[in-house]
């Protein structure tokens, strides 16, 4: 296993904040502790698949659920990146685009359609992820920045971009560092919001000390999935 950077009294701190630890936690929660507190693999996927079948069983009551969808297109991507499953992916990729189309103003689906992309990208690179999947390094960019424009006052929004910037391109630090410390200064009223706001907090004093390659290392640590094992 990956020696995880996380230090254990920290998770323990957020685990017990975000209180997402719980059977009956909702598709959201489940989500959040998948990608950003669960290092068990094999536990990150049974987790995604309590929410897609949580989303699955709200769908089928109210098919036009905008939370259920969302959380269920996030979930296959997930899926689709913990088991290499081509199918999960392009599933993820159709319904993040149709709720981009059908709600061009919701920052947090601009932010999954950004993540999908740039996700995609960092895993199977630029040519086959364009190739298998349409993924695209520049539409993830310019959707992730949409979605900072749209709602630069939680922490989430600024602190997912700039991890996700730093880690799609080490050489555009300044950039990282200036969302990390929006970040900083953003309200935090969720637990994804604290959790990626000390995040960037951390990835950002490794920048302010010079150490990028050190400060890129964390970032994918710190992303999504990043100590599954």
């Amino acid at each position: 296993m990956r020696p995880s950077l996380y230090p254990l009294a920290a998770i323990a701190a957020i685990t017990s904040s975000a209180a997402i630890a719980v059977p009956s936690a909702g598709p959201r929660d489940l989500l959040v502790r998948a990608a950003f507190i669960t290092h068990d693999k094999s536990q990150a996927i049974a987790l995604v698949n309590g929410a897609i079948q949580s989303t699955d069983a709200t769908l089928a009551r109210t098919p036009g659920d905008r939370e259920a969808k969302l959380q269920r297109a996030i979930a296959l991507g997930y899926r689709g990146q913990l088991t290499r499953a081509v199918g999960d992916a392009r599933a993820s990729r159709d319904a993040l685009i149709a709720l981009a189309r059908a709600y061009p103003r919701d920052p947090e689906v601009q932010i999954a359609l950004a993540g999908w992309h740039l996700s995609v990208v960092a895993d199977l690179g630029g040519f086959l992820g364009s190739t298998l999947l349409g993924a695209s390094r520049d539409t993830g960019l310019q959707v992730l920045d949409k979605a900072v424009a749209l709602d630069g006052k939680r922490a989430f929004f600024p602190a997912y971009a700039g991890l996700m910037r730093l880690r799609t391109n080490p050489k555009d630090t300044r950039t990282a560092l200036a969302l990390m410390e929006r970040a900083a200064a953003a309200t935090a009223p969720t637990p994804v919001d604290r959790i990626t706001q000390a995040s960037a907090g951390r990835v950002a004093a490794l920048l302010r000390a010079g150490n990028t390659s050190g400060a890129v290392a964390l970032a994918k640590q710190l992303l999504p999935f990043g100590t599954a094992t």
